[in-house]
């Protein structure tokens, strides 16, 4: 039998999609939001660079696709230090990914489509190239505005030791310091990533003035919500206290730092809600927190804060059936008494694609280097995304992603262009791979992303990749994932919710029901039989039922319904 068992939705006229985006409530608790990384989308103008008239013109085809909102990463004017999460105006498009109008035309438009807009905002640190930044630094030691960052003397007898020990994410010290307009060596200031990003200081009144002021800006423009990148570093720890160890990066992810996931940033997010709850049409907030469990991370999408937090601890967990259920399990409990939803992910920006980590042997982290087995990370992939898109609450689809897209892993050094490579002792940096301009067409100078090449060099087998080599084709993995968000659309008990009912199953397998529907995950490499649970919907791969039962291939996700 075929993979499908299901046809995809019928596409809605303008008119019905937009009655669905202004009548649909609390539309974010069973969301499927897709990331556009902007420069690697679509290429309007031939520049190798993907824009935002690249993104709006391919709008259509992520509604065809069946995803509720789009989430843009950051597009603002910013010197691109770190791929735009430096930002130097907020309320500017980098001329490179076009300009303001160019954002009112694809809010509008998504609007018309029925698909909501998200857009990044990076309230932990700026550009050095900021306004506030730069005459900082050219007004000496002393200037106001350097208590919007985090300037300080140093330490040693000349000052010539950092303030204190805190690494940078990116590799290094957390610490640069400046050139005093006298010529002097003077005061150091606070960069928890590369030395082009300076945090800013969020007990000044001024930053959380400003903020609030750009929220409203980007509001007023239209769009329907912000994903706040590194949500969990705005507040340090009073006094900027030594931490005591090195290799600091190994910590993350398993105490409280004195940098990150600090409790005063929930009174910034309260205010932020309030600011929020004015406008119409059910805006929201995102959090990228990273916290040392679910249940901090449900500290942020508590009632009068944000609606998600990314499930980090989901997408790093491995595909094995009984982590998976642990992960699952927690993430429910920790959201219910908050009343959020979890949310679920698989791949994004800034980590391996999981087509390429299910590739590899468990336990390797989130940023693989190797190819690993191609044939079984894609069959993973398309397993553990069926399981993913089953599970209650909302979930999150990275570009590409919906092609079975692998990591490119050997982009050539000189290509490279992620911060954390050129720094060490810091992340692997080889988030370059995942960052790959994704394939249209079968042919052409960059398979349809442009007319004028791509940033980052594309493998020659993305032709057979692309969107127009696997429209049409049953077995493949972007049709897989069309059928898959047309049933989620068309099954209530799909979505929305914050229990699953677990159901007995072999060694390996997951299973278990939500109302008259049951997902079954077979995470094993063997064949497994199980119970046919009614009328079979769609399946990641080959499956087979006799009188009752069906047997699975290995790494398989299948849904059936009961009705």
């Amino acid at each position: 039998m075929s993979q499908h068992s299901a046809a995809p939705a019928p596409t809605p006229t303008s008119a019905a999609a937009v009655a669905t985006v202004a009548k649909r409530r609390d539309w974010w608790r069973d969301a499927v939001i897709y990331q556009v990384y902007p420069r690697s989308f679509a290429d309007s103008n031939g520049d190798g660079m993907g824009d935002l008239e690249g993104v709006r013109s391919r709008l259509p085809y992520l509604r065809d696709l069946g995803v509720d909102a789009v989430w843009l990463s950051p597009f603002y004017a910013s010197p691109q230090a770190d791929a735009g999460y430096d930002v130097a105006d907020y309320r500017a498009v980098d001329p490179m990914f076009g300009n303001l109008l160019d954002a009112d035309a694809l809010i509008r438009d998504a609007r018309e489509l029925g698909l909501r807009i998200i857009v990044d905002l990076v309230p932990n640190h700026s550009s050095d190239q900021h306004e506030w930044f730069k005459r900082a630094v050219a007004d000496g030691p002393g200037s106001p505005l350097r208590d919007r960052y985090h300037f300080r003397p140093g330490k040693g007898t000349d000052g010539e030791l950092p303030p204190n020990d805190w690494e940078s994410i990116f590799g290094g010290p957390a610490w640069t310091r400046v050139t005093e307009p006298d010529g002097t060596p003077g005061e150091w200031y606070l960069h928890l990533f590369a030395p082009e990003q300076p945090d800013f200081n969020w007990e000044h009144p001024a930053v959380g003035d400003e903020f609030r002021s750009i929220l409203r800006f980007w509001l007023d423009m239209g769009v329907d919500g912000f994903r706040i990148d590194v949500a969990h570093g705005l507040v340090k720890a009073e006094g900027l206290p030594d931490l005591g160890s090195h290799e600091q990066l190994k910590l993350l992810g398993n105490d409280v730092m004195p940098f990150f996931d600090q409790d005063g940033v929930h009174a910034i997010y309260r205010q932020w809600r309030t600011i929020l709850d004015e406008y119409a049409g059910e805006r929201i907030f995102v959090a990228e927190a990273w916290t040392p469990t679910v249940e901090r991370t449900a500290n942020y999408v508590r009632p009068d804060e944000l609606h998600q937090a990314f499930n980090f601890q989901y997408l790093s967990t491995d595909w094995e059936a009984e982590e998976l259920r642990k992960v699952i399990d927690r993430t429910l409990e920790a959201m219910r008494p908050v009343g959020a939803p979890a949310t679920w992910v698989l791949s994004n920006h800034d980590v391996t694609r999981h087509a390429t980590r299910f590739a590899n042997p468990p336990g390797l982290g989130t940023q693989i280097r190797t190819a690993g087995d191609r044939e079984l990370g894609l069959r993973r992939a398309r397993a553990a995304t069926l399981l993913m898109l089953a599970l209650p609450g909302s979930a999150y689809i990275y570009q590409g992603e919906e092609l079975g897209l692998p990591d490119v892993v050997d982009l050539p050094d000189e290509v490279r262009q992620d911060p954390a490579y050129f720094r060490g002792a810091g992340q692997d940096g080889f988030r370059d791979g995942c960052r790959v301009p994704i394939p249209w067409t079968r042919t052409g100078s960059s398979y349809g992303f442009g007319s004028g090449g791509s940033w980052l060099p594309q493998p020659a087998a993305w032709g057979e990749l692309s969107i127009e080599a696997q429209t049409g084709d049953p077995d493949s993995t972007l049709e897989l994932y069309r059928a898959a968000l047309a049933v989620r659309r068309e099954q209530p008990d799909l979505g929305a919710g914050d229990s699953v009912e677990w159901l007995k199953a072999p060694e390996g397998v997951l299973a278990f029901r939500r109302g008259e529907f049951v997902c079954v995950a077979n995470t094993g490499g063997e064949s497994v039989t199980t119970s046919a649970y009614g009328r079979l919907l769609l399946a990641s791969g080959e499956v087979s039922e006799t009188d009752g039962e069906a047997k699975l291939p290995g790494d398989t996700t299948v849904w059936w319904t009961t009705a």
